[in-house]
């Protein structure tokens, strides 16, 4: 397997590295093990201060590392610098946190001493992909490392440097060797990892295949795994929202980086009443878009991150069309060099049509008319996936009880798009995948929960 960067503005191959050896691969778990017994007694206010360090070592080198991203990913600039303040957040926050997210936790039964305390497992396999190649690590790692546990990661193949770059972060704050360290592997040894004796559980950001074979191969070992999964998440709209509102959220949320977010905003159900006033708007929005050379300060869209994910999400919308749906923005492939796709947008989707019923990995958008409120939530719901969805609304309550009780979602929003917060779980039901990142949730699922009974 190829492991290297591609620069998506371009097309050209910036770097290309050979995949491990079984030798050097078996060394880093054998290391990562070893590191694992001191790591876990180093104690937490150690454990803490390392990771405050991560967090200076991650501002300190915030400009290069969000070109990095630019280079080998495409995202702007703007967006990487946000991304890497967001890793730098947290492992703030878990520094601050996690002791107390761990405590012991007494509970009274007949015995004279009972609780449930929190211990790690070892060794964690984090497979991570690219679209948010700093933040998705980090969101992984931090409370795997704070719980103390160990971290091996296996990144994307087409993003070695920030990989490399991540290392190096937990490398200059001190962490010990071994602690978190990066693999340059493919998708076969990384099955084959999984069944290793010294890994104990498994993380994966990905796609929904991705998440078949890796949940897969992590049951018939008996290892448990969080996965983090595909979306085609819904943005209801109805006849009583601010549509200023509402378009505004609904744009930022379908280009937040390329559109190529698991959880950012695929399709938009709008209630007839306002639908044309909305489709309107948010044709200005995504109109309005700068799309560009990533390293340029006004560029908002940069290109996609691979061309064989451009060329699909590109027959996607073609079969689409073929299907029934209009063409009202974009819709084509530009001529210039590079992965580069235009804002889209499709009106008159339906159920049965691609952009409908799969995720649309780029800056695509679907917009549904709906016939009223219980048409919208249906046709919300409609779907194979469930990670986010968000309803807008002047009717707060309303809103406060479709969020809870109606939308099939693991994070659901009233008037703003989904977006993860450190402080919050995160993640999805259905083929979304199962488990949580983030809050106490999160550091919460790579513990042995562990029942003590003394009489």
């Amino acid at each position: 397997m190829t492991i290297g960067s591609i620069d998506p503005t371009s097309g050209y191959r910036m770097r290309s590295c050979g995949e491990m050896t079984w030798d050097e691969i078996e060394h880093r778990v054998q290391t990562a093990h070893r590191a694992f017994g001191t790591w876990r007694r180093l104690g937490h206010e150690r454990r803490a201060d390392l990771m405050r360090n991560a967090a200076v070592r991650l501002r300190a080198h915030r400009d290069p590392y969000a070109q990095l991203m630019a280079l080998e990913m495409g995202k702007p600039l703007a967006q990487g610098l946000s991304e890497i303040e967001k890793c730098a957040r947290v492992c703030e926050y878990y520094a601050e946190h996690a002791q107390g997210f761990l405590s012991p936790e007494e509970v009274r039964t007949d015995a004279s001493k009972s609780y449930v305390a929190f211990e790690p497992l070892g060794v964690l396999l984090a497979v991570m992909p690219w679209n948010f190649p700093f933040w998705q690590v980090f969101r992984a790692a931090v409370p795997a490392l704070m719980a103390g546990n160990t971290v091996l990661l296996k990144h994307a193949s087409n993003v070695p440097d920030c990989a490399e770059a991540i290392e190096d972060v937990f490398r200059a704050a001190g962490f010990p060797e071994g602690a978190f360290t990066n693999l340059y592997i493919g998708t076969a040894r990384t099955g084959v990892l999984i069944d290793h004796p010294l890994v104990k559980a498994v993380t994966l950001t990905g796609s929904v295949p991705a998440g078949r074979s890796i949940g897969a191969r992590a049951g018939s070992a008996l290892k448990k795994t969080v996965l983090e999964l595909g979306g085609s998440d819904a943005y209801i709209v109805l006849e009583d929202a601010d549509l200023d509102e509402a378009v505004g959220a609904c744009a930022a949320s379908r280009l937040i980086n390329g559109g190529q977010s698991c959880v950012s905003a695929k399709r938009f159900v709008v209630a007839a009443g306002v639908h044309d006033a909305f489709l309107k708007g948010f044709l200005h929005l995504m109109r309005s878009q700068k799309m560009g050379d990533p390293m340029k300060a006004d560029t908002t869209l940069g290109p996609m991150a691979r061309k064989d994910l451009r060329d699909e999400l590109h027959l996607q919308v073609t079969d689409s069309v073929a299907q029934g749906a209009k063409l009202l923005l974009g819709g084509h492939i530009p001529e210039e060099e590079g992965f580069y796709y235009p804002p889209t947008v499709l009106s008159e989707v339906r159920p049965g049509m691609r952009a409908f019923d799969e995720e649309l990995f780029g800056p695509v958008a679907a917009v549904i008319r709906a016939r009223d409120e219980a048409d919208a939530i249906r046709l919300a719901n409609d779907t194979v996936f469930g990670l986010g969805a968000a309803i807008f609304t002047r009717d707060a309550a309303k809103g406060e009880r479709i969020a809870r009780e109606e939308l099939k979602a693991g994070c659901a929003f009233v008037n703003g798009y989904v977006r993860s917060d450190i402080r919050l779980p995160f993640g999805g039901v259905d083929q979304s995948g199962h488990g949580r990142e983030l809050g106490i949730f999160g550091i919460r699922e790579f513990v042995n929960i562990k029942t003590v009974h003394i009489r």
